[in-house]
């Protein structure tokens, strides 16, 4: 039987295939994922396709769909099933996967799903997903011949391999786990009646309409209740997880959001210890703090885009232990496996608030504090972005200005930085600004601005509240 498959442009994304289920995305493009991707994994030399699914209302159908594609071609296919992302990578690696498929949404709303790609435990990004779509619309896909198919429960391993790198001790602390309805929840049960102290979960049954609250951490709005809980329980700390629990989310024992970078400042100065002068990773979008902070700990700060599987491929190529993103992506090769588990950097930052003599909040408030603008996103035409960002940067060369083009340009000057980059995902520019003070700050509004308006575009709208950092 011939095979044809034209995916909806705009579900090819540089990091996966995502879109909204019966719109752009729909139960015979996840057949063509299947029937494609593993037309590469065999043509690569490899045999084996490692499948899993988020607790998303349209995961099954599509998880379905996605292995008989994959059998079509002749796979051998492991089903881990229900679980999160990060489980699915662990199962790819320990089993030895020549490919790797996880059906979900992430972190976009309910009606949203889509498929993260692995080949041979690498992460299957940019090109490699256009190339998936020319293969698809071409036909080009190996004969149909007959696959197997076997289910493996990996999630007991799973959760002890978990279990295996927590060192806080026998502290007990008290936790708030918000999982947000994600399909962490189907982890935590078991992982938590094994880790010491006392552990208050919100919004644990996994529910793919998501009827808490956004299953994003990153936003302020999402962590109400968490914060809420903290205060009430006078926990220690609180742990908030995306809809596939690769995101990470960090309220201390007052309700202070840590964000990302700030995360990534705590481990840092833990990991660093056992890997001196070690490279560690952080987006563009991360404070000039986190930054300086890893020299000060001994190691060696690295600007990289962001994405996360851009992220993956530069510590694999600096053999950097730790790596991190604004967006709560942590990724750990010190212990781990080098991929992104939010997960796991909660067992690694209970171990180290255990560990601490002061509560998580005496460590945020050492840091030095700034004032940002939260990410500001604004509509520009898919190609006209990528233009943007190089009259910008052809201006700022001519001025002479300190500026960083590793991903859009990242402009420092005394009163701080700004960031303007073009998203790999949609038509948006992304902008930021970071200040010393409110009048910084707002001379690099005032800057950012004015590059804008030379490109012929309107003031971004700063009205969102400024975050201390």
């Amino acid at each position: 039987m011939s095979f044809k498959h034209t995916f909806e442009q705009t579900s090819l994304r540089e990091y996966d295939i995502r879109g909204i289920v019966g719109k752009t995305l729909h139960v015979e493009d996840a057949f063509a994922i299947g029937r494609t991707f593993a037309s590469i994994v065999l043509k690569n030399g490899g045999k084996t396709v490692v499948i899993g699914c988020d607790g998303r209302v349209s995961s099954p159908s599509l998880e379905e769909a996605l292995v008989n594609g994959a059998v079509a071609s002749g796979a051998d296919v492991i089903r881990v099933g229900r679980g999160p992302t990060p489980m699915l990578y662990f199962a790819s690696v320990t089993l030895k996967a020549d490919g790797a498929i996880m059906v979900t949404g992430s972190h976009n709303p309910a009606n949203y799903n889509g498929f993260k790609m692995m080949l041979a435990n690498k992460p299957f990004f940019g090109e490699q997903i256009k190339h998936l779509g020319h293969l698809s619309r071409e036909g080009d896909v190996v004969p149909e011949a007959k696959g197997t198919v076997k289910t493996v429960d990996i999630k007991k391993e799973y959760i002890e391999r978990l279990l295996k790198d927590y060192d806080g001790g026998d502290r007990k602390l008290k936790v708030v786990w918000d999982n947000g309805n994600s399909v962490a929840g189907d982890i935590l049960p078991a992982l938590l009646d094994k880790l010491p102290g006392e552990h208050i979960v919100l919004n644990g049954e996994v529910d793919g309409t998501f009827p808490a609250h956004h299953p994003d951490p990153t936003v302020a709005k999402n962590l109400e209740q968490i914060i809420a809980s903290v205060k009430e329980n006078k926990a220690d700390l609180g742990i908030a997880f995306d809809g596939d629990a690769d995101r990470v989310g960090v309220v201390d024992n007052e309700g202070g959001i840590l964000w990302g970078d700030q995360i990534l400042v705590l481990l840092a100065r833990d990991v660093l210890k056992n890997h001196p002068g070690g490279t560690i990773i952080a987006d563009v979008k991360a404070s000039q703090v986190l930054f300086d902070e890893v020299k000060k700990a001994g190691g060696e700060p690295l600007m990289w885009r962001t994405g996360h599987s851009l992220i993956k491929s530069k510590m694999a190529e600096t053999k950097s232990p730790l790596a991190g993103e604004m967006s709560g992506h942590i990724f750990f090769a010190d212990k781990w496996y080098g991929f992104d588990d939010a997960i796991y950097a909660a067992i690694r930052v209970l171990g180290i608030v255990a560990r601490m003599g002061e509560p998580l909040s005496a460590f945020r408030k050492a840091l030095p504090q700034t004032i940002s603008t939260p990410e500001i996103r604004f509509d520009c035409d898919d190609l006209r972005k990528f233009q943007v960002i190089e009259e910008v940067a052809e201006r700022l060369r001519k001025d002479g200005a300190d500026v960083s083009e590793i991903d859009g340009v990242r402009v420092n000057t005394p009163d701080g930085w700004w960031l303007l980059r073009a998203s790999n995902t949609q038509a948006v520019l992304v902008a930021r600004c970071e200040g010393k003070s409110e009048a910084g700050l707002d001379n690099l509004k005032a800057a950012l601005t004015r590059q804008l308006e030379l490109s012929g575009l309107e003031k971004p709208d700063f009205s969102g509240d400024n975050a201390g950092h």
